[in-house]
């Protein structure tokens, strides 16, 4: 142990293990091993491409699947929107106009916080109209992000105002309660929603959701049912110096940082209920454009819980001892035809089947940023299907790169799970994660420079151990905002 007993006092005190964090810690020095590809996964060799009379079967079933069960929709929302306006930023560093902030102020009047940016200018004296017909472009984008007006770059996506409707103006947030009402409801008509928010916006989101509750309840027929929670404080990891020493903050103890959206792996840990849909908050279309999502968000849901049914089955069966070897052999069948389960042979079904599962769905790659589906190298020389990020793989190793170029795919961050056992017991998802993934970065602290270390990502590593089941769905159901120009797709 390297730490001297006034820090490991702090982090017990921070509810932390010492010895966790040591373990940890020494990635700084050792790095984390780049994901070894054997290929990506592709429509017939790992992602699953259902045919329109499959898809309205499942459509089909759907009702009668969730009858009897608990569904619950996990909505990641602690993130900022400061990203979304970096060029508008970058704008007011430099105050030199250039061809997109010229096409930001050109469009203004369409971008659904057009009347709260307009309200806030008005109430300190200012005229919108006459702003923009004076090109005051710093003016109006200091109303934008600052506190002097609406401060979008300081508050979370969840809460922007995302789509304009003749009737109103919606949040992000009240999209996703849009879509539980039409694809998340349960049997009683409840929609459980799980919001993971920074400790410093629970209560603007609450109030929100408290503002809008009735609303939405009356007009959908259902009732809302929110719970949240914060990245937990004893996920955050200790960062490091440039020498691969622990960073002292101005006081000298440790420094811990937020570990990324890994950590929240704890947090759905405490979900009990018998599917969840994981999706991110700012993956949301206006309901003119719903259909698709709604009919493939079913689709998924179906396809799991057929799929977790006839798993619990044969772990029954194999549990009894009921399990001859023809079952075996359809047991084996199954396991790689359905559940793309690589290694799996008569001495290991119940290790193999008896794990959490994950259906995903995929898009086809149109070009945008972040992870794909990859077959990838395990430790025991087989293969399984993982959700891949670029900063996990080594892309100047030629081979890898080779299967990079070849990957059709995108993941959307769209996922439909199942962590209850057999038995009918939660598994401990911490149990099923890549502790061997991670990802470093270099960022500032004061005029100090420092290591900081992320956590396995919560569709990446975090989830590496589980089933997980590659589904086709289509484009339109993917409507991420990455920029604030992305508004204007909608």
């Amino acid at each position: 142990m390297f730490f001297s007993e006034k820090e490991i006092s702090q982090i017990r005190q921070s509810g932390r293990n010492p010895e966790t964090v040591e373990k940890q810690f020494e990635h700084f020095k050792t790095g984390f091993p780049p994901i070894d590809l054997a290929r990506p996964a592709t429509k017939g060799d790992g992602i699953v491409s259902l045919k329109d009379e499959e898809v309205f079967s499942l459509l089909e079933m759907y009702d009668s699947l969730i009858e009897e069960i608990r569904i619950a929709k996990f909505v990641p929302a602690s993130g900022a929107a400061s990203r979304m306006f970096k060029e508008l930023y970058s704008f007011l560093e430099l105050d030199a106009p250039n061809e997109r902030t010229d096409f930001f102020m050109a469009n203004i009047r369409k971008f659904p916080f057009c009347d709260d940016l307009a309200a806030a200018l008005g109430k300190d004296g200012f005229s919108f109209d006459d702003e923009v017909k004076n090109n005051n472009f710093k003016l109006i984008v200091e109303y934008l992000l600052t506190e002097k007006g609406i401060g979008y770059g300081s508050l979370p996506k969840g809460l922007l105002r995302f789509h304009r409707y003749p009737d109103m103006v919606r949040t992000a947030v009240e999209e996703h309660l849009v879509e539980a009402a039409l694809y998340a409801k349960n049997s009683d008509n409840t929609c459980f929603l799980h919001f993971t928010v920074s400790p410093a916006h629970l209560e603007k989101f609450k109030a929100l959701l408290a503002m809008v509750q009735p609303l939405y309840e009356k007009r959908y027929g259902v009732h809302y049912n929110f719970s949240f929670s914060v990245q937990e404080a004893a996920t955050d990891t200790l960062a490091a110096d440039m020498e691969n020493k622990p960073f002292k903050d101005d006081n000298g103890n440790l420094l811990f940082r937020p570990g990324g959206h890994g950590a929240l792996i704890s947090n759905l840990n405490k979900l009990h209920f018998e599917a969840v849909i994981v999706k991110n908050i700012d993956n949301v279309c206006p309901e003119s454009k719903i259909n698709a999502t709604v009919i493939y968000k079913k689709v998924l849901l179906a396809y799991l819980l057929e799929l977790k049914t006839k798993t619990d089955f044969y772990l029954r069966k194999l549990d009894e001892g009921q399990a001859d070897e023809a079952m075996k052999s359809e047991i084996i069948g199954f396991a790689k035809e359905k559940l793309m389960i690589d290694g799996i042979d008569g001495n290991n079904l119940i290790e193999k089947l008896n794990r959490p599962i994950r259906v995903c769905g995929m898009v086809k790659n149109e070009g945008e940023p972040g992870g794909g589906p990859f077959w990838v190298r395990v430790t025991d020389g087989a293969v399984s299907l993982q959700i891949v990020e670029s900063s996990q793989i080594d892309l100047k190793n030629p081979s890898q790169k080779a299967v990079v170029d070849k990957a059709t795919h995108f993941n959307p961050v769209d996922m439909v799970c199942c962590f209850k056992d057999y038995k009918g017991n939660y598994f401990d998802l911490k149990n099923y994660i890549d502790e061997k993934t991670g990802f470093i970065s270099t960022k500032s602290y004061g005029e100090r420079t420092l290591k900081a270390m992320e956590l396995p990502g919560l569709w990446n590593g975090a989830m590496a151990k589980w089933i997980t089941v590659f589904v086709e769905v289509p484009l339109e159901t993917f409507n991420p905002v990455k920029t604030v120009f992305d508004l204007l797709r909608r």
